[in-house]
This record gives C-alpha cells, structure tokens and sequence, in this order.
C-alpha cells in the first residue's frame, strides 16, 4: 500500500475507508468509542510513520502510515452518517412521546401522483409555528413525513407550499411478512420516520416558501417539460415511455408494459439513472469529437458537455441518481479538458467518495450499487472481451461492443439484481442491445425536442421522430417479453449465498485472466461452499411444515405449506397484483415454494369456475373449517345472530376474520382454540381492545396488525 499517496488509485482508498465507517456507524449507531479508537490509533500510525521517514527524499511505501489513514477516513464515515441521521437531532419529531394535534410543513420535494392520491414529502418547520401539541402550545420540531393526500378534485400540490395539518402522522410500519421489502429501512435511510393519509379538509394551504430555489427551478423545468412532451408525443404508451426516461415518472405506464420491459431485462431503463447519463455522454463525446483537433476545443467541448448533461438533471428535478452520476462524468469531463491522464477506477472511487460525503445513505441505494458494479465492471473487463473478436463492418463490430458492454454489465450485477429482485432475464442478450442502441437515439431526441420546442414546425417534426422512436423501442421489448421462459422469476438468494456467489464469479474471472494456480483452488472452494449453502437449504425447504397467517392490509391471508408446494387461503382479489406482490411474493420466494395453489376465502354456495377447492376444508358463511397435517384451523366471519353454531372439540388455530368478534364472551360455550389470531381483515381499534382485554383474562392470542405474521412450524 502506497500510505495515501497520489500514486495509483488513491480515491479507490479513500472510497474504501469512507464506506467502512458508514456500515460501521449502520451496524454499531450507539458505539461512540468506534471513532474515538478509530481517530486516536490513525492519527498516531499515520503520524508515526511521517515523523520516521521525514529526513528521506524518497519514502518507501509505509503499511502503517496508509493503514493509519484509512482509521482516520474511517472515523470520517462513522461520523459523517451520524451527522446526516436526522433522528440524532433531539428536536426530532421521532422523539415526540405526546401525539399532534396540527403542525405546520413545507413541500420539501416534488410531489407525485398516483392513481387516488398524490404523493407529498412535508417537512416540519422549525420555529414556533412549528407544532401544536396536546398541551395546546406551540414548539420547534423537525422531521419529515410521508403524506398521501385525497385528491378529490385537488389540484397537484406544488412544492414549496406551507401546510398547516390537522392529525397526527403515524410512524412507518416494519416489515410485517417474512421477506417483505423493508420499506421503514428504506425510508429511514432518507430520515423519513412517519407517514399519513390526509382527506382534503385537514390540511391548508397558508403560504409558498421554496426551501431551495435551485430545487424549485428543477420543479419547474420539470414541469414545462412535462408539458412539451404531452404536446409533442401525445399517444399514452409512448408519452409514458418518454416521461419515465427523462423525467423519471412512471405514472402513466401501463402496468402490462411494465411486466414487458421487467421480462427482457430493460426495466433499468425506466428509471433515470447514471445509464441515461452515460449513454448521453457517449453521444455528445461522438457528436462533439470535432472539436478536439480545433484550437481550445477540448475547453468548448466540455462546456457544451456539461451544459447538456445539467440540463438533462434539471429537467429529471435534479432526481439523485441522475446527480450522483453527473457528478461522476463531471470529473470524467474535466480531467480530459485539463489533459489529466484519466484512471476510470480512480474517477469512480472520487465521485463515490465525494457523493458519500454529501449522503452517506446512498450506499445502501440499489441504483448506486448496481450502477458503480456495472460501471467498474465495465471498465475492468469489456476491453477484453470485445477484443476476442473483430469485424470488418463497422456496424458489426458496434454490435459486438454493446453485446460485451451487456454480457459484462450482466455477469457482474446479476447476483446483486437476483438478490434484489428476485428474478434473471434470460434474454438479456437480445434485448440490451437493442434497448441501449433505441436510448441512444431516443435521449438526445428528447433532449432536441425540448430544446427546440419554441420553433414552429420543427418542434412537431422532432416530436413525431420521438413518438415514433418511443414506439419502436415499445415494440422491441414487448416482443422480447413474449417469448417463451422470458424471465427466470422466484429466484432467492441470501446475503451469504450472494457473497459467495461473487466470490466464485471473481476468482474465475481472474483466473482466466491470470491463469494463476491460487484462483483455480478459490473458486473451487468458493464454489463447494456455495453449493453445500444452497443445498442445505434445499433440503430445510423440502422438509418445512409451515403455518402461517399474513399480515395483508384489510384482508386474510392463511398459507400452509408443506415442502416446495403452498396453499393460500384469501379473499384478494387475484387481479390485485400489486398488493401480492409487495407483501406476499417474497415470503413464498424465501421459503422456496415453487407450487402455490390459490384458494378462496369467500364463501358461495355455489362453486366458482375461478375458485381452488381445497381438500379436507368445510365452509360456511359463519366460519370455515380446515383440518391439515393433524392440525385444525377455524376462521370465524360471524359469531351474531340466531344460528348459535358450536364446536365439540379444542381448535388448534382460532382465526378471527371481518370483525366476528366483539366480546371475549361470545366464545363462551362455542368453540375453544389453543391459539388466537386475528388478521388484518379486523379493525384496528377494535383488534386493539380486545388484546387490552386480553391480558387480565389470561388469554393468549396475535394480532398480524401488531406483531406481523404469525409463523408457526409444524412437526
């Protein structure tokens, strides 16, 4: 090691260090003695290692001295995170113990619509309009919160407006389902502790102050070219298409589109990020190229480069992945106009550095990992590739160079995408090509649409050039998402699984590339025991005798599963995807449940063409009765009226459904359960007091709206 020198990569160094106190602040946030240590032992190496080697010209490469600087950065990143964690701040709004009667909040970002409700970030002021508290005296807080507003004939919020709110905003619920997305984490990440649903009559709008008016001229451009893109391109599938690249919302995609592109692996291409960046630089470095060989015109080149590529961040709202990576191709810019020789590694490790200096949470950001791994993975391995093969069409050997650029960027993120995702597109190889040469043409056609939208004739021209791209582009991945086995999905991998996923993935790449000994024997290690992981695994999920009550939002959901195969029980509707999707898919995909058979918890006394009959299952409109694996589960939907039914023998599994219960007293002489459950198709009010009554009777039972769901292993 080279200490911190300027010799080699020194910001691949400096990232490192940096990213180390970060995930050490994550895992240990109350461990103060971790910088202390940190500072006081890399303050004395580094300082050790100058004073002993001051007298000499030439200084040998010192361990200590760069072990001593990595300390140090690693103290900077443990208190860097600790800096940008609002929840630190005492004047938190998370360490209120008395609820809100009001508070007051600026629209701190752009809103965003959804199908009922638009989507708002307030953040609560400070001073002494601050909030009201139920001791009816204002105070200073702050603190950010997610609301979704009713819009019944609302207009779209603008940011920089103050709302004075009535109600209370509630914090963020965990994960409540094994495997679901933690979605409390993510927003924890961007110091958003508590959320609230708004009807328009509990919030006024009391004034407009922007808290920052570079955000406010994104809101707008943002806006304005929202508004040309109506205009020009008009068709809903291709308008979406266009709004989703450039500006980043995806609104008004088709659900079925989005399946399409998320099926031949170009769903990246939906969201704006440092791959939209990229491919516009690529095209402004080809068009401007020009200029290199004319007097001072590395310094027009760059200008006009970086005038383009701020343009296009201001236009996405100055969205933060867009930012990171102008950021990067900034340096990437300026190194070539200042003629510094250009280490693609290092100018990563620097726009890391700098970006986790600005926001140390970006690091757990998806986007950011797969977008750094694709990039160095690009930069370490393509050139490689691409030159096992050349062509003599021109045309076939750009073709060639976009199909390694898509191998290698696949090959190196596809663990982290499996891990994230769940899924593998098995025909990357077709699509990617095509989505990357249809961007190329598509951005920088945007980009002219905008910039031309004042000249009459041209601005149309331009836009039906972009309608017609969009429409391609549509068609391509649509047909590529048809085909048959489009996407490997229900694939599940664990953080240790994926480690040694990577482990082998990069001992065999260097041992093609060094065709040293020592790789060979780490990726057959690396492979064994990535094998006897997923094999234990295997075997744990083909013994697994599982019950489990879900937490679905006012809804039931019962599973039993047994092996790879999966009963659920539930009266969601089977075109509610979305809702499946976000709490449910994950949960079957970590058990490893490759069969899921659907059965309907409605019941009907005639049966549905639509509806799974489940054997050894009794149902009525009271209740419904399922004997499994020795086991007996009731759900209760009524305990009123004149048929007082009643069961002879103890229930192992009480599930209390739609509110069936009122009084602990209705099960007196009808039915006694070793386990009580209520779902969520339950209100909460009413669940709430039944569990206080609970207690001093010394009656067991869950609620799935508390304590998440109930998993209970069978024998």
């Amino acid at each position: 090691m080279n200490g911190l020198g300027t010799r080699g990569q020194p910001f691949v160094r400096y990232a490192a260090g940096l990213i180390s106190g970060i995930v050490l602040y994550v895992q240990f946030p109350d461990f103060f003695f971790i910088p202390l240590l940190a500072i006081v032992l890399g303050t004395g190496l580094f300082g050790w290692a100058f004073l002993r080697h001051s007298n000499q010209t030439i200084k040998p490469i010192q361990i200590k001295q760069g072990l001593g600087g990595l300390l140090i950065l690693n103290a900077l990143g443990w208190s860097i995170a600790y800096l940008h964690t609002d929840s630190n701040r005492s004047d938190n709004s998370i360490h209120l113990r008395e609820s809100l009667r009001a508070y007051v909040g600026v629209v701190a970002s752009q809103p965003e619509e959804r199908a009922r409700t638009y989507r708002v970030e307030l953040e609560m002021t400070k001073g002494e309009w601050a909030v009201k508290t139920g001791r009816d005296h204002w105070q200073s807080i702050s603190g950010r919160v997610i609301v979704y507003l009713d819009k019944a004939g609302q207009r779209m919020p603008r940011y920089g407006e103050i709302w004075l709110v009535s109600g209370s905003p509630r914090p963020i619920d965990p994960p409540l389902n094994p495997g679901e997305f933690n979605y409390k984490r993510y927003l924890s990440y961007r110091n958003i502790y508590h959320q609230q649903y708004l009807r328009p009559y509990q919030r006024t709008v009391v004034g407009n102050d922007p808290p920052n008016p570079v955000t406010k001229l994104a809101t707008v451009v943002n806006r304005w070219a929202d508004s040309v893109f109506t205009q020009q391109v008009g068709s809903r599938a291709e308008y979406g298409i266009v709004n989703a690249m450039i500006l980043g919302i995806r609104d008004d995609l088709d659900a079925d589109l989005y399946r399409a592109y998320s099926a031949a692996g170009a769903v990246h291409i939906l969201s704006v990020s440092g791959l939209h960046v990229g491919i516009l630089f690529a095209v402004l470095t080809y068009i401007l190229s020009f200029l290199i060989k004319r007097p001072r015109g590395k310094i027009i080149m760059a200008v006009l480069q970086l005038v383009i590529l701020w343009f296009y961040a201001l236009v996405t709202g100055f969205s933060p992945p867009v930012l990171r990576s102008a950021g990067m191709f900034t340096l990437l810019i300026l190194a070539n106009a200042l003629g510094r020789q250009q280490q693609l590694m290092n100018t990563l490790g620097a726009s890391a550095f700098f970006i986790l200096c600005f926001d140390p949470y970006a690091l757990f950001s998806a986007g950011f990992q797969l977008s750094y791994l694709a990039v160095a993975g690009i930069g370490a391995w393509q050139s490689s590739l691409n030159q096992l093969f050349t062509f003599r069409n021109k045309w076939l050997n750009r073709l060639w160079e976009l199909t390694t650029v898509a191998i290698v960027a696949q090959l190196v993120t596809f663990p982290l995408g499996v891990f994230y995702f769940h899924q593998f597109p098995t025909y990357f190889l077709v699509a990617n090509p095509v989505v990357i040469i249809m961007s190329e043409i598509l951005l920088p056609l945007a980009m002219a649409t905008l910039a031309f939208s004042w000249v009459p004739y041209l601005a149309d021209w331009l836009g039906w050039l972009l309608q017609k791209t969009a429409w391609l582009l549509n068609y391509a991945v649509t047909q590529t998402g048809q085909l048959p086995g489009a996407a490997w999905d229900g694939l599940w991998l664990t953080p240790v699984a994926m480690l040694l996923t990577y482990a082998v993935l990069l001992c065999g790449v260097a041992l093609v590339m060094t065709r040293h000994r020592a790789f060979l024997w780490a990726t057959c290690m690396s492979a064994l025991l990535l094998s006897g992981a997923m094999l234990w695994s295997d075997y744990e999920q083909a013994h697994q005798q599982r019950l489990a009550v879900h937490f679905l939002p006012h809804r039931t959901a019962v599973s039993l599963t047994s092996g790879h195969e999966s009963t659920l029980l539930t009266d969601l509707d089977s075109a509610d995807t979305r809702s499946f999707d976000f709490y449910l898919r994950n949960t079957f995909g970590q058990w490893g449940v490759s069969r899921l058979n659907r059965a309907s918890a409605q019941y009907s006394r005639f049966n549905s063409s639509g509806s799974k009959r489940v054997s050894t299952f009794y149902q009525t409109s009271e209740y419904a009765l399922w004997v499994w694996q020795g086991k007996t589960l009731l759900l209760v939907n009524k305990l009123t009226g004149r048929n007082r039914w009643r069961l002879p023998a103890v229930i192992d599994y009480l599930i209390i459904r739609r509110n069936a219960l009122h009084d602990w007293n209705q099960l007196n002489g009808r039915v006694v359960a070793r386990h009580i459950i209520f779902d969520d198709s339950n209100k909460t009010p009413l669940t709430d007091r039944l569990l206080t009554e609970a207690r001093p009777r010394g009656i067991s039972c869950y609620s799935v709206r508390q304590m998440g769901a109930y998993v209970r292993e069978l024998e």
